[in-house]
């Protein structure tokens, strides 16, 4: 009798993490030839820096308009745990810029929402796409919501 080789944790974690690479990379180049949308929703490049390694990061992110020139983000990641681009941009939120389609990065800076503020920010949100809401559901824990605000 064979035995099947085992598929490694870590080696599922790799592809997983190479296939996120190569489809970020992807839609990096198309905001930045002016095409922000995805699945419906307004996308733009998130610069951070990694809160470990320091190198640069750069994350498509859905946003959603809030008021004048600031945007709103909502750290959702899959509804397990936080995304990496959301513990990076808190860590060293000095550092924070963002590219919207066709435009220069620019500068902002962000701040975490809490109490009535979320509770405002999150029905604007789901107002214009429910999905949120029913992946908020669907986790344990509450999505933070982030307004980035330009420098």
């Amino acid at each position: 009798m064979r035995r099947r080789a085992a598929v490694s944790v870590s080696g599922m974690n790799a592809l997983s993490r190479w296939m996120q690479h190569t489809m970020n990379a992807r839609m990096n180049r198309k905001i930045r030839r002016g095409q922000g949308k995805f699945m419906g929703m307004d996308v733009l490049i998130l610069h951070t820096s990694g809160r470990r390694s320091g190198q640069p990061r750069e994350t498509p992110v859905t946003w959603f308009a809030d008021g004048s020139d600031a945007r709103l983000l909502v750290a959702s990641g899959g509804g397990r745990r936080n995304p990496d681009w959301y513990a990076n941009l808190m860590a060293k939120p000095e550092q924070a810029s963002i590219e919207l389609p066709g435009q220069d990065a620019a500068a902002v800076t962000p701040r975490e929402l809490d109490g009535a503020d979320r509770a405002q920010a999150w029905q604007r949100i789901i107002e214009l796409q429910p999905r949120y809401a029913k992946y908020q559901s669907k986790s344990d824990r509450e999505y933070p919501v982030v307004r980035l605000i330009p420098r």
